[in-house]
């Protein structure tokens, strides 16, 4: 029976009719596969707004034979055919509400793709994949004069095959490599310290056989030795087929809204958000199963190109293959000034092949590739899509003198506001935020312990091409906990723009205005704050513990400055660590360092007053 409701809309005093959907009256029920009968309803109902999808309680089945199949350009991950259980295409005001169900998938689909919908939900479910986009291998023996390891594996679980001598795994009919691979401590259930020590260098001659039921040898090929015993490898495989499924997708979309999702796994991220206006989480879990340490082959969630405000609270992110949020633009290279105010534009990174950079009446910006600052601000007029890799970008006004060197566009008018606002990160590879965005951007009140850096203020126009100069950012009481585990130089946060060889510093400062004040830091290395091009930093009323919960590294700065202006360091406190060095270049300027306690200030800076 379908039963019908009525809802507020808050446009006004209009009041619109919506309607409550259980799809079980459609044929969808738990323990059989629903795919083609969900697919088939929400084609129905898509002229038709206000629609909540209820599905009662219970373990669903989506299998990727009958899932609707279309060609899909996905930032971050691999393009192609992808084939998707809830396609959710020009819907309005749509709600899915899960009631505690369980969403499995079987093959490779993804879950929820969301195509210019304005006003969606996505409520109280979860999901998985009833076989997991990458393999764990438990360490059992090993022998470290010959680089020699046992492994056990499920057979059923990570089915596999030896060809040729190489290890491949059966991943839903297509066999992958080992390819990329960490060690993981079953006990922390993060990656191991210095896990990069017993990865297997997959490129190089390895030797792989079958001891028994259930058990993989490997001989050769550890960087420098096997893992130890007990500890967990991960294997997951190599582009391009590695990131081919996220959980979510969303794309020229507005005001989602996520709450109370678990995502288990994916072939990717679990939630991608490209163009999209207002984003909230709230509640949300990417986390792995009991019978699984890894979760995520990708990031937790990741934003490009976004505006409006993205709120993430309340939420937990942990046992992922990379980061827990990024939030960031996009550079695009200029191939070729044409004249007539055209510019022939190249989308350089392949993950962001058929990104929607822009269009008319957006403001943007002309950089130069060499500085990666700003040089002319300017309007769209027109922009002409050629393929994937390349589009013709017209403008309403350029330079009466085009500059001569290597240019980049940057889109200014897609940037948003970012709350990052008590959630847990942790015991997964990589950072936990990364963020580079001209909006307003406040972190605070959130538990971090991540195995690269905390926060990573960036932004790069070589490598990654992702954009954002920041503008205004708080990072405020938050707890970082033993970050940098991965036994490198890494800070609970490193503010610095990616430059290769053949970029260099020009007359101005990349970032600005970063607060990083009242912080609680548990550390074994002694690292607090490394910052470069930045204007505009204070860093005040953090309080830095020693832990004992990994080796400890005495060597290092605390806090090391180069090329900034304007640094306040002030009213610090570390217990527990020699005297944490504070460094700058000759660069840095305007420094003021005042009322620390267990800091020492390096020759020819301001001396530290206690």
């Amino acid at each position: 029976m379908k039963t019908l409701i009525t809802c507020t809309i808050a446009l006004g005093a209009l009041v619109a009719e919506g309607r409550i959907v259980n799809v079980a009256e459609h044929g969808i029920v738990p323990g059989q596969d629903g795919t083609y009968a969900l697919n088939s309803l929400i084609k129905s109902i898509e002229n038709e707004p206000g629609v909540t999808l209820s599905f009662p309680k219970g373990d669903y089945e989506f299998h990727a034979e009958n899932a609707l199949e279309m060609h899909r350009a996905v930032a971050n991950h691999d393009n192609g055919l992808k084939r998707m259980v809830f396609p959710l295409f020009n819907h309005r005001n749509i709600t899915i509400e899960g009631n505690g169900s369980m969403f499995m998938m079987h093959g490779r689909v993804v879950p929820f793709t969301i195509e210019r919908v304005e006003g969606i939900t996505l409520r109280n479910f979860s999901i998985d994949w009833a076989q997991s986009f990458h393999a764990e291998l438990k360490c059992i023996e090993r022998d470290v004069e010959k680089k020699a390891a046992v492994f056990e594996l499920d057979e059923k679980r990570y089915p596999h095959k030896i060809k040729n001598g190489q290890l491949l795994f059966d991943r839903m009919g297509q066999e992958d490599p080992i390819g990329s691979n960490m060690v993981w401590d079953p006990e922390t259930r993060a990656p191991i310290y210095d896990t990069d020590r017993y990865a297997l260098n997959s490129w190089k001659p390895i030797k792989v056989s079958k001891p028994g039921k259930n058990r993989i040898k490997i001989e050769g090929g550890f960087k420098k030795e096997p893992p130890p015993v007990g500890t967990i490898l991960v294997a997951h495989g190599v582009h391009p087929t590695s990131r081919l499924c996220p959980a979510i997708h969303v794309t020229n979309s507005k005001d989602l809204k996520i709450e109370n999702v678990v995502v288990h796994d994916a072939g990717g991220m679990g939630l991608i958000v490209e163009r999209t206006e207002n984003i909230t989480l709230d509640g949300m879990k990417v986390t792995s199963t009991e019978e699984r340490i890894v979760s995520t082959r990708a990031d937790a969630t990741h934003y490009i190109g976004c505006k409006g405000l993205i709120k993430v609270e309340n939420c937990v992110f942990e046992h992922m293959l990379d980061d827990a949020i990024n939030v960031h633009g996009a550079y695009v290279p200029v191939a070729e000034y044409l004249g007539n105010k055209e510019l022939l534009c190249n989308i350089s990174h392949f993950q962001q092949w058929g990104l929607t950079f822009g269009e008319p009446g957006d403001k943007v910006c002309l950089m130069s590739r060499l500085t990666v600052l700003p040089l002319f601000e300017t309007t769209i007029e027109d922009i002409r899509i050629l393929n994937e890799h390349r589009f013709v970008l017209t403008l309403k006004e350029v330079p009466e003198v085009m500059p001569n060197v290597p240019l980049s566009v940057e889109n200014l008018t897609w940037y948003p506001d970012l709350v990052f606002r008590k959630n847990i990160v942790r015991e997964n590879r990589a950072r936990s935020i990364l963020v580079t965005t001209k909006g307003k951007v406040l972190i605070e009140d959130n538990h971090l312990s991540s195995q690269m850096h905390g926060i990573l203020i960036e932004g790069d126009n070589n490598k990654w091409y992702e954009s954002g100069a920041v503008e205004d950012v708080v990072i405020r009481n938050n707890e970082f906990v033993n970050i940098g585990f991965a036994c490198d130089n890494r800070y609970p946060l490193l503010a610095s723009p990616l430059f290769n060889d053949t970029q260099h510093m020009g007359e101005g400062r990349y970032h600005r205005n970063i607060k990083f004040i009242d912080n609680t830091i548990r550390s074994f290395n002694g690292h607090m704050v490394e910052a470069r091009s930045c204007e505009g930093l204070t860093i005040s009323g953090n309080k830095m513990v020693f832990s004992t919960d990994y080796p400890a590294i005495e060597e290092g700065e605390a806090i090391k400055l180069d090329y900034c202006s304007n640094v306040s360091i002030v009213k610090n406190d570390a217990e527990g660590f020699a005297p944490l060095r504070i460094t700058q270049t000759v660069d840095t300027e305007s420094v003021t360092i005042k009322k620390n306690t267990g800091f020492q200030a390096a020759e020819g800076m301001k001396a530290a007053k206690n």
